[in-house]
């Protein structure tokens, strides 16, 4: 798949390879809107990330997998509704609030014992993170409380030359951001309304809960 992709674009990708484990930040298009990456592992990069992005540095910046094989690399335990959920709407727009692994770096989470993390439908993201070896912050390409960007244009318009490189792979398709939902406790909470709506979570836990005999009002959903 990666091999059908343009030359131009092939290039990119591999240069945002370069930058990210030269310690450098990237942006990037995903299946929602651009993202803003780094090495999860290289906390001067994840400073980058931040400074970059004027984000208080107590909000907690998401975190994009190549593969469910990941998760075990930056979460902890994952219950049987998170598992229903990732094997449903992963890869996709749908972020899940888990436990942090206790070896993961603590730097991205705002101090929270809590990570957020998603496998993006984009080749893009998808192929840097294989490429780079380790999962990647995965927080929207903009000024914070600024508008999210769709294209590598409005990525510009907002970050300007502090990103190392912005791939660009056209309009996102999505357009809006992903859906963050926390999965941490017996409730499930959507933290923010986004690309995946309520009522579909709804539908797989409330399918999940039948098969289980468990009652669907324990999700809050």
């Amino acid at each position: 798949m990666y091999s059908s992709l343009p030359l131009e674009l092939v290039q990119q990708i591999d240069k945002a390879v370069e930058i990210l484990n030269g310690g450098g930040i990237v942006a990037f298009p995903t299946d929602t809107v651009y993202g803003l990456g780094a090495d999860v592992f290289n906390n001067e990069a994840v400073e980058k990330v931040y400074k970059v992005k004027q984000r208080p540095r107590h909000l907690p910046l998401p975190v994009l997998l190549a593969d469910a094989t990941q998760v075990s690399v930056v979460a902890g335990s994952v219950s049987e509704i998170a598992q229903v959920l990732m094997k449903h709407f992963w890869p996709g727009g749908l972020t899940l609030v888990l436990s942090k692994a206790a070896s993961f770096p603590g730097n991205i989470n705002g101090g929270s014992d809590n990570i957020a993390i998603r496998i993006p439908n984009h080749i893009v993201p998808l192929t840097i993170i294989r490429k780079l070896g380790v999962p990647i912050i995965g927080t929207s390409a903009n000024i914070s409380d600024g508008p999210s960007a769709v294209t590598a244009q409005e990525v510009e318009m907002q970050l300007g030359k502090d990103v190392g490189l912005i791939v660009d792979g056209g309009r996102c398709p999505g357009g809006l951001e992903s859906t963050v939902v926390d999965v941490t406790g017996e409730t499930l909470v959507v933290l923010r309304q986004g690309i995946i709506p309520e009522n579909e979570i709804r539908k797989v836990c409330e399918k999940y809960c039948r098969k289980a005999g468990k009652n669907a009002s324990c999700f809050g959903l």
